[in-house]
């Protein structure tokens, strides 16, 4: 009796971890996501006088590719980029909207997901 309460422990622990890896997963690869989008709306280097201020669209094709290395898909129409603040202390607002597919054996669903710079 102890063996099959052992055995049956083990399957059920298993099933856990394979069903709750992937969704793990995306919620770390979004947490990422979000910590990047605080960095690039920090706009340090503009602020000490280092840099011009980024274009639009160069600080959403920034949001994709720091999206791309954490292997979500998200394209420049998901990127919200809101602008405030004066030329001397700009204040930059981010956030991207996307789904993620799950699949899990025998069961498949969408996560969505909106990261944001705000804190």
């Amino acid at each position: 009796m102890g063996k099959a309460k052992l055995i049956l422990g083990l399957a059920v622990l298993a099933m856990a971890v394979v069903a709750g890896w992937p969704i793990a997963w995306c919620e770390l690869a979004n947490l990422e996501l979000r910590e990047d989008l605080r960095d690039i709306a920090a706009q340090n280097a503009v602020r000490i006088g280092l840099a011009p201020p980024s274009t639009d669209e160069y600080l959403r094709s920034t949001v994709v590719r720091a999206a791309k290395e954490h292997e979500i898909q998200l394209e420049p129409e998901q990127v919200t980029l809101h602008r405030t603040g004066t030329a001397e202390a700009p204040i930059l607002y981010l956030a991207a909207d996307y789904n993620v597919h799950v699949k899990l054996p025998g069961y498949s669903f969408t996560l969505h997901f909106t990261p944001s710079s705000a804190r």
